[in-house]
């Protein structure tokens, strides 16, 4: 039997680049709510959401939302995610699921890229499926220092082929992470085993941190329902 689907998306009150980001409207309706509407266009029918935030703690934001209180040591700047997820994989709300873990911080996701997401981690080859974009193969040159040592990144031929001649490298976006509640609670960590991907455009692959990065997403979500009403109409 197939087990549900979840929804999960963490939101935190305290964060410094853009105080209150998570609730701040964007291109009409709170950040945190571009997730929520994305997760229901992928078909997901259940949303979980751990914050700290309290207007939304008792909030009605629909019969398919429930939300977890998440204490004050858990919604610091130096709260590592699994922390978060350890929390709320403990409580009843999760027992047997797969999670889709949606970052608020990410609203130019597409509801397609869940989907491909899910299908990928329902084939039962990787542990963890995560949206990645492409980056830079240049960083395949760089290295760590060990005192006056240098520690190749990669493999040390790389610090000396042809940048043209290097492999492709991709970057985690930030935007979706399939895995199953089972899985976690067994490894306590993303990084417990095999990692599969699906790649999205660079277009899409931003992260709110700033003011800055909050206006540029605004300009582009309405540019996008533009040209989607255009579409329409034409």
């Amino acid at each position: 039997m197939r087990v549900p689907l979840i929804a999960l998306i963490p939101l935190r009150a305290g964060t410094k680049g853009l105080p209150g980001k998570n609730i701040r409207k964007l291109a009409g309706k709170p950040l945190y709510a571009h997730a929520i509407d994305q997760a229901r266009a992928a078909g997901i029918q259940h949303v979980v959401i751990t914050t700290d935030i309290e207007e939304l703690i008792g909030a009605d934001l629909g019969l398919d939302v429930q939300v977890v209180s998440r204490p004050a040591d858990l919604a610091l700047d130096t709260t590592p995610m699994a922390d978060v997820l350890r929390h709320v994989l403990a409580t009843d709300i999760i027992a047997s699921a797969t999670i889709v873990l949606l970052q608020a911080t990410s609203p130019l996701r597409d509801p397609a890229d869940i989907c491909r997401s899910i299908d990928l981690h329902m084939e039962g080859r990787f542990d963890l499926v995560m949206s990645v974009t492409r980056a830079e193969s240049g960083v395949l040159k760089w290295g760590k220092a060990d005192g006056n040592r240098f520690l190749p990144l990669s493999e040390p031929e790389d610090c000396f082929t042809n940048r043209a001649q290097l492999a492709p490298v991709y970057r985690p976006d930030g935007a979706v992470f399939v895995f199953d509640a089972g899985w976690f609670r067994r490894v306590g960590t993303l990084a417990g085993g095999d990692i599969g991907m699906i790649e999205t455009p660079t277009e899409r692959a931003h992260d709110i941190d700033s003011l800055a990065d909050f206006e540029a997403m605004e300009i582009a979500l309405i540019a996008k329902k533009n040209a989607d009403l255009a579409g329409l109409k034409s």
